[in-house]
């Protein structure tokens, strides 16, 4: 089986290749920079220089491939909307006109609102892309990652988070691991077709005073949240230089998520995944915001 990864170096594409190889497939990793793969990972991968948002060389790189791993590029400075259209522009012609036969992408808890997410607003209209080609796909929703915490170190060396969601509002938490051992079974399995929607909620919903309690303990420093306006919020997004449409793109996918918003899939075991906050921030927290650590 052939299968193409997008984002090989990413907190999930890099599990997927991993399990891959584990389980005996030599994956395609398409990434801007192949020197960026892991001295361990590049004699087992064959690596592919592509710009996913070059829709001409992202058909030339999935030619004769079978199965896509699919995450929306962005660049993190933009207007992410305006990104993942043109990314999705070339997924949609190379699945066409490859014949890839499957394709798992990367979505997000909120797409199935379609509308008035913010930046998940641009998963939701990749999911329809993809639909609309036939192809069997499968869309991974999934929850708050983890790793969303690392953008906030500073933070967290000083004690305190913000946040605009309601304090008491639960929402499912994930790690990008099991994100990613999702999506290798389902590229591996013969046992599906059609369009699947797939929830990963990781193990438990968790609100923000709750998520406090977990870092204080796992990482040994009292972690406080603070709720803030969302003017606040936006004040704070502008000042680390993000542009305007970023701004609300980002800003949005809290405020479109809280006002009684309940996930399409409910919590299952098929939608839960097994790793604990608690345990991810011991071994990826702790240590990162030591005190002598810049």
């Amino acid at each position: 089986m052939r299968i193409a990864v997008t984002t090989p170096t990413g907190n999930v594409g890099r599990h997927v290749v991993a399990t891959l190889v584990r389980a005996g497939v030599r994956p395609r990793v398409l990434l801007r920079d192949p020197g960026r793969l892991a001295p361990e990972v590049r004699d087992e991968v064959d690596a592919v220089r592509v710009d996913q948002y070059d829709a001409d060389a992202v058909v030339a790189a999935t030619r004769d491939v079978d199965a896509l791993f699919w995450v929306n590029p962005t660049s993190g400075h933009g207007d992410p909307l305006a990104e993942y259209a043109r990314a999705t522009s070339g997924v949609a012609r190379a699945v066409t006109e490859n014949r890839i036969g499957r394709v798992v992408f990367q979505s997000s808890v909120g797409a199935e609102k379609r509308h008035g997410a913010g930046e998940i607003d641009g998963l939701a209209q990749t999911e329809i892309a993809l639909d609309g080609t036939g192809v069997d796909v499968t869309h991974l929703r999934c929850g708050y990652f983890f790793s969303n915490l690392e953008f906030e170190l500073e933070a967290l060396r000083t004690g305190t988070l913000q946040v605009i969601l309601p304090l008491d509002q639960p929402m499912a938490w994930v790690a990008p691991r099991d994100i990613a051992e999702v999506a290798a079974t389902r590229l591996l399995s013969p046992d599906w077709s059609g369009r699947c929607v797939q929830a990963v909620h990781g193990p438990a919903d968790l609100t923000w005073r709750q998520v406090g309690d977990i870092l204080t303990a796992a990482i040994g420093r009292p972690i406080a949240v603070e709720r803030i306006t969302d003017d606040a919020m936006r004040a704070r997004l502008r000042r680390v230089g993000m542009v305007e449409s970023l701004v609300e793109a980002v800003l949005g996918m809290s405020t479109g998520l809280r006002e009684d918003f309940v996930p399409e899939q409910p919590r299952t075991l098929r939608t839960t995944t097994p790793t604990t906050l608690a345990a991810w921030a011991y071994g990826h927290l702790r240590h990162r915001i030591a005190d002598d650590v810049p």
